[in-house]
């Protein structure tokens, strides 16, 4: 199975970079409309004021990375829905991780291995057998169906098993399973826990492994919730800011806030 390889320095990534932001042109100052962080839905496509990288906005309520355009246009057609938001509103939504490409659509390749996989969901990919089982999934032209993924970003995806056979795997039922980034990551809303002056609401928190919780501090002054281990903790905490964290492995924390005697605990199940 051969294709041109086709290395990509540098200075080539930052012109890529520059030309996928560029068109996502700002609104004049007269015409500007931000969404404010409460008006955010999961879904969302996101950038700031000066930040001229897209972001999705997932269910879990981080913001996730297109590392590239090519990435990018495995879901989207154009930049026409895509919301603004201040740089400052921006700043407060943690980064979730990388999008990857959608299921179905591409075949991929890094520079330094001459293997070609299929995408499944979850950025789950497989390498192709043979020329012919490729040619049996994409056509005629599959060659012109794969994208080298730079080194760097290859690290996004989890390797499965070779397809040896072209009924291991269909890229239109792939592709159109996938009917977004919140199904295809498996994102789901987050746990909220709420910071008040008086305590943590809930106190008790009880949740599946994989799930995400978020501190939000609505009181009127500092907070935290920091793990009596010392292993984790949200920093400090001025009121209205958040702190986000995926719990994925089953075990028990108590924690407390540095600034006052509230306590809580975490079970994760």
């Amino acid at each position: 199975m051969t294709k041109r390889l086709v290395l990509i320095s540098a200075s080539i990534m930052l012109a890529i970079s520059a030309a996928f932001a560029i068109i996502v042109t700002a609104p004049s100052a007269q015409a500007a409309t931000y969404t404010s962080l409460a008006s955010l839905k999961s879904g969302d496509l996101i950038r700031g004021q000066s930040f001229t990288a897209v972001y999705y906005y997932g269910a879990d309520g981080f913001r996730y990375v297109f590392p590239n355009d090519k990435t990018y246009f495995t879901w989207y057609k154009n930049f026409d829905t895509v919301k603004w938001v201040s740089d400052a509103d921006l700043t407060k939504i943690q980064i979730g991780g990388n999008v990857t490409y959608k299921p179905g659509s591409k075949m991929i390749k890094i520079n330094s291995d001459q293997r070609v996989y299929v995408i499944a969901k979850g950025g789950l990919i497989r390498a192709i057998k043979s020329e012919a089982i490729a040619k049996t999934l994409y056509g005629t032209n599959w060659n012109k169906m794969i994208d080298d993924v730079p080194d760097g970003f290859f690290s996004n995806y989890k390797i499965g098993g070779t397809i040896d056979d072209a009924s291991m795997f269909s890229p239109s039922a792939e592709n159109s399973e996938a009917v977004g980034i919140d199904f295809d990551k498996a994102l789901k809303a987050a746990t909220v826990v709420t910071i008040t002056d008086s305590g943590y609401s809930p106190a008790a928190i009880t949740i599946k492994a994989g799930t995400a919780v978020r501190f939000l501090n609505s009181g009127t002054t500092k907070h935290t919730a920091s793990d009596d281990a010392g292993d984790w903790g949200t920093g400090t905490l001025n009121p209205g800011e958040t702190f986000s964290k995926y719990f994925k492995t089953t075990n028990y924390f108590n924690f407390h806030d540095t600034y006052g005697t509230a306590k809580g605990s975490l079970t994760i199940n």
